[in-house]
Protein backbone atom coordinates (compact mmCIF):
# COMPACT_ATOMS: atom_id res chain seq x y z
CA UNK A 1 0.00 0.00 0.00
CA UNK A 2 1.27 3.47 -0.83
CA UNK A 3 0.99 5.17 2.60
CA UNK A 4 1.85 9.02 2.65
CA UNK A 5 4.26 9.70 5.68
CA UNK A 6 2.18 10.69 8.47
CA UNK A 7 2.80 12.51 11.87
CA UNK A 8 3.02 9.74 14.39
CA UNK A 9 1.26 11.78 17.31
CA UNK A 10 -2.11 12.20 15.23
CA UNK A 11 -5.11 9.78 16.48
CA UNK A 12 -8.47 9.76 14.90
CA UNK A 13 -9.68 12.36 17.86
CA UNK A 14 -7.72 14.92 16.38
CA UNK A 15 -10.06 14.92 13.22
CA UNK A 16 -13.11 15.49 15.27
CA UNK A 17 -15.65 18.45 15.52
CA UNK A 18 -18.71 18.64 16.69
CA UNK A 19 -21.49 19.21 13.89
CA UNK A 20 -24.76 20.73 14.32
CA UNK A 21 -27.56 17.81 12.56
CA UNK A 22 -29.48 20.52 10.83
CA UNK A 23 -26.04 21.31 9.16
CA UNK A 24 -25.97 18.31 6.95
CA UNK A 25 -27.52 18.93 4.00
CA UNK A 26 -31.04 16.75 3.10
CA UNK A 27 -31.38 17.93 -0.44
CA UNK A 28 -28.96 19.96 -2.95
CA UNK A 29 -29.35 23.25 -3.73
CA UNK A 30 -32.22 24.68 -5.88
CA UNK A 31 -29.23 25.24 -8.57
CA UNK A 32 -25.98 23.18 -8.98
CA UNK A 33 -23.78 25.87 -9.13
CA UNK A 34 -26.40 27.86 -6.29
CA UNK A 35 -24.13 26.60 -3.14
CA UNK A 36 -21.71 28.79 -1.27
CA UNK A 37 -17.90 28.47 -1.50
CA UNK A 38 -15.67 28.96 0.96
CA UNK A 39 -12.17 29.78 -0.06
CA UNK A 40 -9.43 28.50 2.08
CA UNK A 41 -5.69 29.89 1.87
CA UNK A 42 -4.01 29.46 4.96
CA UNK A 43 -5.73 30.72 8.09
CA UNK A 44 -7.70 33.05 6.02
CA UNK A 45 -11.37 32.45 4.58
CA UNK A 46 -13.64 34.05 2.34
CA UNK A 47 -16.96 33.60 2.01
CA UNK A 48 -18.32 33.45 -1.71
CA UNK A 49 -20.66 31.79 -4.00
CA UNK A 50 -19.62 28.92 -5.67
CA UNK A 51 -20.48 31.32 -9.17
CA UNK A 52 -17.66 33.08 -8.04
CA UNK A 53 -15.53 30.29 -9.19
CA UNK A 54 -14.80 31.36 -12.57
CA UNK A 55 -13.09 35.14 -10.97
CA UNK A 56 -11.01 32.65 -8.65
CA UNK A 57 -9.29 30.83 -11.99
CA UNK A 58 -7.59 32.66 -14.86
CA UNK A 59 -6.62 31.29 -18.63
CA UNK A 60 -4.28 28.50 -18.72
CA UNK A 61 -5.42 26.50 -15.19
CA UNK A 62 -6.65 22.59 -15.23
CA UNK A 63 -9.34 21.61 -13.95
CA UNK A 64 -10.10 17.73 -13.65
CA UNK A 65 -13.00 16.01 -13.06
CA UNK A 66 -13.52 12.84 -11.86
CA UNK A 67 -16.57 11.24 -14.99
CA UNK A 68 -17.61 8.01 -12.74
CA UNK A 69 -21.21 7.40 -12.78
CA UNK A 70 -22.83 5.94 -9.49
CA UNK A 71 -24.99 2.81 -10.60
CA UNK A 72 -27.80 1.41 -8.64
CA UNK A 73 -26.37 -0.25 -6.36
CA UNK A 74 -28.63 -0.66 -3.57
CA UNK A 75 -31.32 -3.95 -2.95
CA UNK A 76 -33.01 -5.23 -0.31
CA UNK A 77 -33.78 -8.60 0.17
CA UNK A 78 -34.10 -12.19 1.73
CA UNK A 79 -31.70 -14.97 2.77
CA UNK A 80 -32.77 -18.20 1.78
CA UNK A 81 -33.39 -18.94 5.60
CA UNK A 82 -36.04 -15.61 5.70
CA UNK A 83 -34.16 -13.40 7.12
CA UNK A 84 -34.32 -9.67 5.57
CA UNK A 85 -31.02 -8.30 3.83
CA UNK A 86 -29.59 -5.44 2.51
CA UNK A 87 -27.07 -5.45 0.32
CA UNK A 88 -24.56 -2.01 -0.87
CA UNK A 89 -22.25 -3.29 -3.84
CA UNK A 90 -18.79 -2.18 -3.31
CA UNK A 91 -17.72 -2.93 -7.03
CA UNK A 92 -19.15 -5.06 -9.68
CA UNK A 93 -15.84 -7.21 -10.92
CA UNK A 94 -17.46 -8.54 -13.78
CA UNK A 95 -20.72 -9.20 -15.23
CA UNK A 96 -21.78 -11.85 -12.30
CA UNK A 97 -19.49 -11.26 -9.73
CA UNK A 98 -19.19 -8.35 -7.50
CA UNK A 99 -18.21 -7.37 -3.50
CA UNK A 100 -20.61 -5.77 -1.46
CA UNK A 101 -21.50 -4.73 1.81
CA UNK A 102 -24.28 -7.41 3.23
CA UNK A 103 -26.57 -6.13 6.12
CA UNK A 104 -28.48 -9.10 7.85
CA UNK A 105 -29.44 -10.09 11.75
CA UNK A 106 -26.84 -13.05 11.10
CA UNK A 107 -23.42 -12.64 8.61
CA UNK A 108 -24.42 -15.09 5.58
CA UNK A 109 -22.05 -18.05 4.94
CA UNK A 110 -20.68 -18.92 2.17
CA UNK A 111 -23.13 -20.55 0.06
CA UNK A 112 -25.96 -19.01 1.46
CA UNK A 113 -28.36 -17.59 -1.27
CA UNK A 114 -29.77 -13.75 -1.42
CA UNK A 115 -32.85 -13.35 -3.13
CA UNK A 116 -32.89 -9.53 -4.21
CA UNK A 117 -35.83 -7.31 -4.89
CA UNK A 118 -37.75 -10.43 -5.61
CA UNK A 119 -36.14 -10.62 -9.08
CA UNK A 120 -33.25 -12.42 -8.75
CA UNK A 121 -30.91 -14.02 -6.74
CA UNK A 122 -26.62 -14.19 -5.82
CA UNK A 123 -24.66 -16.78 -3.97
CA UNK A 124 -22.30 -15.38 -1.06
CA UNK A 125 -18.83 -17.13 -2.36
CA UNK A 126 -16.56 -16.09 0.28
CA UNK A 127 -15.56 -12.75 2.18
CA UNK A 128 -13.12 -10.06 0.50
CA UNK A 129 -11.61 -6.24 1.56
CA UNK A 130 -8.82 -5.44 3.41
CA UNK A 131 -10.16 -6.32 6.70
CA UNK A 132 -12.72 -8.82 5.35
CA UNK A 133 -15.54 -6.60 5.46
CA UNK A 134 -17.26 -7.10 2.47
CA UNK A 135 -18.65 -10.35 0.64
CA UNK A 136 -18.14 -11.75 -2.64
CA UNK A 137 -21.62 -12.32 -4.46
CA UNK A 138 -21.76 -14.45 -7.51
CA UNK A 139 -25.17 -13.98 -9.66
CA UNK A 140 -27.55 -17.28 -9.57
CA UNK A 141 -27.59 -18.40 -13.33
CA UNK A 142 -24.87 -16.04 -14.25
CA UNK A 143 -27.17 -13.30 -14.88
CA UNK A 144 -25.65 -9.87 -15.98
CA UNK A 145 -24.93 -7.88 -12.53
CA UNK A 146 -25.04 -4.52 -14.91
CA UNK A 147 -28.30 -5.19 -16.59
CA UNK A 148 -29.75 -6.43 -12.90
CA UNK A 149 -28.46 -3.44 -11.34
CA UNK A 150 -29.95 -0.84 -13.97
CA UNK A 151 -33.41 -2.61 -13.60
CA UNK A 152 -33.91 -3.45 -10.27
CA UNK A 153 -31.18 -1.42 -8.11
CA UNK A 154 -31.98 1.53 -6.08
CA UNK A 155 -29.84 4.63 -5.88
CA UNK A 156 -27.12 4.56 -2.89
CA UNK A 157 -27.72 8.01 -0.98
CA UNK A 158 -24.98 8.00 1.53
CA UNK A 159 -26.02 7.03 5.19
CA UNK A 160 -26.06 10.42 6.76
CA UNK A 161 -28.91 11.73 3.66
CA UNK A 162 -32.37 10.57 5.91
CA UNK A 163 -34.84 10.24 2.79
CA UNK A 164 -35.05 7.50 0.25
CA UNK A 165 -33.90 8.42 -3.36
CA UNK A 166 -36.15 10.04 -5.05
CA UNK A 167 -36.68 10.75 -8.58
CA UNK A 168 -34.93 14.35 -8.24
CA UNK A 169 -31.86 12.33 -6.48
CA UNK A 170 -31.58 10.25 -9.71
CA UNK A 171 -30.33 13.65 -11.62
CA UNK A 172 -28.67 15.78 -8.37
CA UNK A 173 -26.75 12.71 -7.21
CA UNK A 174 -24.88 12.84 -10.52
CA UNK A 175 -22.11 14.91 -12.01
CA UNK A 176 -23.51 16.29 -15.66
CA UNK A 177 -20.43 14.98 -16.87
CA UNK A 178 -20.80 11.48 -15.73
CA UNK A 179 -20.35 8.75 -17.96
CA UNK A 180 -18.07 5.68 -16.95
CA UNK A 181 -21.10 3.68 -14.77
CA UNK A 182 -19.10 1.81 -11.56
CA UNK A 183 -19.18 3.94 -8.42
CA UNK A 184 -21.43 3.89 -5.50
CA UNK A 185 -20.84 7.42 -4.46
CA UNK A 186 -21.11 10.18 -6.13
CA UNK A 187 -17.38 12.62 -6.48
CA UNK A 188 -19.67 15.40 -4.90
CA UNK A 189 -17.54 17.96 -5.76
CA UNK A 190 -18.73 17.94 -9.14
CA UNK A 191 -22.42 18.15 -8.38
CA UNK A 192 -22.02 22.07 -7.65
CA UNK A 193 -21.00 22.45 -12.12
CA UNK A 194 -23.58 23.07 -14.35
CA UNK A 195 -23.38 23.67 -18.29
CA UNK A 196 -22.97 27.14 -18.38
CA UNK A 197 -20.45 27.18 -15.56
CA UNK A 198 -18.21 24.85 -17.94
CA UNK A 199 -18.98 27.48 -20.64
CA UNK A 200 -17.91 30.25 -19.26
CA UNK A 201 -14.40 28.65 -17.23
CA UNK A 202 -13.83 27.59 -20.88
CA UNK A 203 -14.57 30.64 -22.73
CA UNK A 204 -11.76 32.44 -20.36
CA UNK A 205 -9.11 29.97 -21.15
CA UNK A 206 -9.98 27.59 -17.98
CA UNK A 207 -9.21 24.09 -19.37
CA UNK A 208 -10.76 20.63 -18.51
CA UNK A 209 -9.87 17.30 -18.22
CA UNK A 210 -11.03 13.90 -17.08
CA UNK A 211 -9.82 10.89 -15.17
CA UNK A 212 -12.22 8.11 -13.46
CA UNK A 213 -12.48 6.69 -10.17
CA UNK A 214 -15.34 4.40 -9.46
CA UNK A 215 -15.70 5.80 -5.80
CA UNK A 216 -16.63 2.34 -3.33
CA UNK A 217 -19.10 2.09 -0.10
CA UNK A 218 -15.46 1.83 1.38
CA UNK A 219 -15.58 6.02 1.42
CA UNK A 220 -17.94 5.54 4.10
CA UNK A 221 -16.13 3.43 6.42
CA UNK A 222 -15.21 4.64 9.63
CA UNK A 223 -11.43 4.67 10.81
CA UNK A 224 -11.34 1.69 13.24
CA UNK A 225 -7.95 2.70 15.16
CA UNK A 226 -6.56 5.24 17.30
CA UNK A 227 -3.35 6.00 15.72
CA UNK A 228 -4.27 7.21 11.47
CA UNK A 229 -0.90 5.13 11.12
CA UNK A 230 -2.20 2.21 11.32
CA UNK A 231 -5.58 2.42 9.16
CA UNK A 232 -5.24 0.60 5.77
CA UNK A 233 -7.53 1.96 3.15
CA UNK A 234 -9.80 0.05 0.98
CA UNK A 235 -8.79 -0.08 -2.33
CA UNK A 236 -10.41 1.20 -5.66
CA UNK A 237 -9.85 1.41 -8.87
CA UNK A 238 -8.97 4.09 -11.33
CA UNK A 239 -7.67 5.17 -14.88
CA UNK A 240 -6.10 8.32 -16.18
CA UNK A 241 -6.39 8.96 -20.17
CA UNK A 242 -3.11 9.89 -22.07
CA UNK A 243 -4.91 13.34 -22.83
CA UNK A 244 -5.32 14.05 -19.09
CA UNK A 245 -1.66 13.25 -18.63
CA UNK A 246 -0.31 15.61 -21.26
CA UNK A 247 -2.83 17.90 -19.92
CA UNK A 248 -1.27 18.41 -16.89
CA UNK A 249 2.25 18.13 -18.54
CA UNK A 250 1.20 20.68 -20.38
CA UNK A 251 -0.01 23.31 -17.79
CA UNK A 252 2.72 22.57 -15.54
CA UNK A 253 5.18 23.72 -18.26
CA UNK A 254 3.35 26.55 -18.88
CA UNK A 255 3.08 27.76 -15.11
CA UNK A 256 -0.50 27.24 -14.99
CA UNK A 257 -2.32 25.53 -12.17
CA UNK A 258 -3.66 21.82 -11.53
CA UNK A 259 -6.99 22.16 -9.87
CA UNK A 260 -8.61 18.31 -8.94
CA UNK A 261 -12.08 18.87 -8.72
CA UNK A 262 -12.45 16.30 -5.50
CA UNK A 263 -11.12 14.23 -2.87
CA UNK A 264 -11.57 11.36 -5.62
CA UNK A 265 -9.30 13.40 -8.56
CA UNK A 266 -6.65 14.43 -5.96
CA UNK A 267 -6.63 11.01 -4.91
CA UNK A 268 -6.52 9.48 -8.35
CA UNK A 269 -3.37 12.14 -9.42
CA UNK A 270 -1.52 11.35 -6.52
CA UNK A 271 -1.57 7.78 -6.69
CA UNK A 272 -0.08 8.29 -10.40
CA UNK A 273 2.48 10.90 -9.78
CA UNK A 274 5.71 10.79 -10.52
CA UNK A 275 8.58 12.53 -8.59
CA UNK A 276 8.78 15.53 -11.27
CA UNK A 277 4.93 16.29 -10.94
CA UNK A 278 4.22 14.31 -14.34
CA UNK A 279 1.44 11.30 -14.10
CA UNK A 280 1.32 7.92 -15.40
CA UNK A 281 -1.61 7.20 -17.47
CA UNK A 282 -3.36 3.86 -17.88
CA UNK A 283 -5.36 2.04 -15.31
CA UNK A 284 -4.88 0.68 -11.69
CA UNK A 285 -5.57 0.09 -8.28
CA UNK A 286 -4.97 2.98 -5.34
CA UNK A 287 -5.12 2.35 -1.50
CA UNK A 288 -3.25 5.68 -0.82
CA UNK A 289 -3.74 7.57 2.30
CA UNK A 290 -2.92 10.81 2.60
CA UNK A 291 -2.71 12.39 5.82
CA UNK A 292 -0.76 15.44 7.42
CA UNK A 293 3.24 14.87 6.21
CA UNK A 294 1.84 14.05 2.31
CA UNK A 295 3.98 15.62 -0.39
CA UNK A 296 1.65 16.32 -3.25
CA UNK A 297 3.62 16.02 -7.11
CA UNK A 298 0.46 17.12 -9.14
CA UNK A 299 -2.54 19.11 -7.49
CA UNK A 300 -1.77 22.62 -6.66
CA UNK A 301 -5.58 23.82 -5.61
CA UNK A 302 -8.78 21.54 -4.27
CA UNK A 303 -12.29 22.14 -4.78
CA UNK A 304 -14.31 19.91 -2.39
CA UNK A 305 -17.05 19.66 -0.01
CA UNK A 306 -17.30 19.58 4.06
CA UNK A 307 -16.00 16.02 5.26
CA UNK A 308 -17.42 13.61 8.26
CA UNK A 309 -15.48 14.06 11.20
CA UNK A 310 -12.53 11.53 12.06
CA UNK A 311 -12.95 10.26 8.03
CA UNK A 312 -9.94 9.80 5.95
CA UNK A 313 -11.28 12.65 3.99
CA UNK A 314 -11.22 15.29 6.30
CA UNK A 315 -7.57 14.00 7.21
CA UNK A 316 -6.72 14.29 3.23
CA UNK A 317 -8.02 18.03 3.28
CA UNK A 318 -5.97 18.72 6.50
CA UNK A 319 -2.99 17.53 4.57
CA UNK A 320 -3.50 19.40 1.68
CA UNK A 321 -4.57 22.76 3.26
CA UNK A 322 -2.98 22.24 6.58
CA UNK A 323 -4.06 20.84 9.44
CA UNK A 324 -4.52 24.13 11.45
CA UNK A 325 -6.24 25.52 8.45
CA UNK A 326 -8.94 23.21 7.95
CA UNK A 327 -9.38 23.11 11.40
CA UNK A 328 -10.59 27.15 11.33
CA UNK A 329 -12.49 26.82 8.11
CA UNK A 330 -14.44 24.25 9.67
CA UNK A 331 -15.29 26.00 13.00
CA UNK A 332 -15.69 29.12 10.24
CA UNK A 333 -18.24 27.32 8.36
CA UNK A 334 -20.27 26.11 11.31
CA UNK A 335 -20.57 29.62 12.57
CA UNK A 336 -21.70 30.77 9.36
CA UNK A 337 -24.17 28.03 8.93
CA UNK A 338 -22.71 26.39 5.69
CA UNK A 339 -24.14 23.32 4.64
CA UNK A 340 -22.28 20.12 4.67
CA UNK A 341 -21.55 16.45 3.19
CA UNK A 342 -22.19 15.63 0.01
CA UNK A 343 -25.56 17.79 -1.07
CA UNK A 344 -23.24 20.70 0.68
CA UNK A 345 -21.77 23.77 0.02
CA UNK A 346 -18.10 23.63 -1.17
CA UNK A 347 -14.65 24.77 -0.51
CA UNK A 348 -11.90 25.76 -2.64
CA UNK A 349 -8.34 24.82 -0.98
CA UNK A 350 -5.12 26.84 -1.47
CA UNK A 351 -2.10 23.70 -1.04
CA UNK A 352 0.13 24.69 1.98
CA UNK A 353 4.10 24.87 1.83
CA UNK A 354 4.10 22.97 4.86
CA UNK A 355 4.39 19.16 5.47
Amino acid sequence: MKLAAAQPALTVDDFDFPLPPELIAQHPANERSGSRLLHVCGQQQKDRQFADLPTLLKAGDLLVFNDTRVIKARFFGVKDTGGQVEVLLERIIDATHAIAQVRASKSPKPGTKLTLADAFSVVVTGRAGTNGEFFALETAGRRNLWDLTERYGKLPLPPYIAHPAEGADETRYQTIYASAPGAVAAPTAGLHFDQAMLATLRAQGVNTAFLTLHVGAGTYQPVRVNRITEHRMHSERFEIPPGTADAIATTRAAGGRVIAVGTTSLRALESAANPDGTVKSGAAETDIFITPGHRFQVVDRLITNFHLPKSTLLMLVSAFAGYDAIRAAYAHAIAERYRFFSYGDAMLLEKSDAV
